[in-house]
């Protein structure tokens, strides 16, 4: 048996317990995790896309130990001995010693070089546009989360008034098998009086059975509905859902504000604007691209002075002049995704005005619906109070009194289909205009 919380609001606080509920599934649904976790990536690599202007500094160093190798023979002693040896005679001194003949190594031994590397893009129009399509497919991602958030606010109202409608059910069925238990006892005493047989007894028997089992099949259902609506909160089966009677009396403005601002259409228009920008990086390959880098550090066999330190700077320029039509095949692939996303925008623009026509077309009928249901029960209750009393009198079959009982709850039923029906609609309405606020109350 289902016990649904009711909860009576004014109707400046409508909707606080559901939007609640929503802010809740805004926090945990799974989801709606993943995809605000794509947004962040979006972010990230737009944080990386700005770095590339900074400059890049980097600590690199190298120290070599050889021996051998390929080597070249200076003969300074066979060449300058001989002069030496004159000018030491004529001089009468020792001024000018004797030299070894060198042989030096291609490979430095005991050489080490470490320096600052640093490095600074002057002109490269590829980063700039890398920089402007990673913001693009951050609004992209954007419009995905808020579309995903829509999407799920559209779930959670639908279920929230499913199980609305699957516990009123039951409590109908209940209300059935009052009226089938008082026929009972009604039938049970005229028997025992002797002016009834036992046939209308055993017909209201078999009628409570029936009526258990529907009311079995309803509780399953409000169970399931209780289940869905918390899978979607990310809470456990079984969490108690409170009804707030105030979220079915808020009046909708039924005024169409047209599709021009959903969601959807941005993520198609950053789509056109990506491939837009895809095109013009394409066309700008004979842009040059100029840079400038600095090396500070230290160099030497070994020792660290004045003289091993250096600095090393200069500018470097790269101007793609031919590269076998690549860049063109490429900028004809991105005017035909420009041209894509632009049929692709075009046709969701009439997608989304057809769904909205038959929201509001839906939304009508679900009203109608209703109002012919209230009347229908309305009937329905005075056609049972009339023929309870017939029956009492004696006038009617226990047959025609069960038919017309039967009638109420199915009266009943209908109704509180109808009533969920109507707040079904305009739940699909409301999603279909994209105005449910995601950001001032959410």
């Amino acid at each position: 048996m289902f016990i649904i919380g009711m909860v009576i609001s004014m109707a400046s606080d409508a909707q606080t317990l559901l939007d609640g509920y929503i802010r809740q599934a805004f926090e945990s649904n799974d989801g709606l995790r993943q995809q605000q976790f794509q947004l962040d990536k979006s972010l990230y690599a737009l944080d990386e896309a700005r770095s590339l202007f900074l400059p890049n500094v980097s600590l690199q160093g190298s120290y070599f130990k050889a021996s051998g190798g390929r080597s070249i023979d200076v003969p300074l002693g066979d060449m300058l001995n001989g002069v030496y040896n004159t000018l030491n005679q004529l001089t009468g001194s020792h001024s000018f010693p004797q030299l070894q003949n060198e042989k030096i190594t291609f490979n430095p031994d005991n050489y080490y070089d470490a320096h600052l590397h640093t490095t600074l893009p002057l002109v490269d129009v590829e980063l700039w546009y890398n920089k402007r399509i990673r913001q693009q497919q951050i609004t992209g991602q954007q419009a995905a989360v808020n579309v995903y958030k829509r999407e799920l606010v559209k779930n959670i109202k639908t279920a929230y008034f499913q199980y609305y409608q699957a516990v009123r059910a039951v409590d109908i069925y209940n209300a059935a098998l009052t009226l089938v238990a008082e026929n009972i006892r009604v039938n049970q005493s005229l028997l025992n009086n002797g002016t009834r047989n036992s046939t209308p007894l055993t017909r209201a028997l078999a009628e409570q059975q029936h009526t258990l089992s529907q009311r079995n099949q309803a509780d399953n259902a409000a169970r399931n509905a209780q289940a869905y609506f918390n899978f979607l909160l990310n809470r456990p089966a079984g969490d108690t859902i409170v009804m707030d009677t105030a979220v079915f009396a808020k009046p909708y403005p039924l005024d169409t504000t047209g599709v021009a601002h959903r969601e959807e259409l941005q993520q198609w228009a950053v789509a056109k604007e990506t491939s837009t920008l895809g095109l013009a990086l394409e066309r700008s390959y004979l842009i040059p691209q100029l840079s400038t880098f600095l090396d500070l550090g230290s160099q030497g066999m070994g020792e660290f002075n004045s003289d091993s330190r250096y600095y090393f700077w200069g500018v470097s320029l790269q101007w793609n002049l031919f590269a076998g039509g690549q860049h063109t095949a490429r900028a004809r692939q991105a005017e035909a995704d420009r041209k894509t996303a632009a049929a692709g925008y075009d046709q969701t623009v009439q997608a989304l005005q057809l769904q909205l026509t038959q929201s509001f077309n839906n939304y009508h009928s679900a009203v109608e619906t209703y109002r012919s249901a209230g009347a229908q029960l309305r009937f329905a209750e005075k056609y049972l109070t009339d023929q309870t009393r017939a029956y009492r009198e004696g006038q009617l079959l226990y047959v025609e009194l069960l038919d017309a009982q039967n009638q109420l709850t199915e009266a009943r039923l209908e109704e509180d289909q109808a009533f969920a029906g109507v707040q079904i609609a305009l739940t699909q309405l409301e999603r279909d205009q994209a105005t449910y606020p995601l950001t001032s109350k959410n």
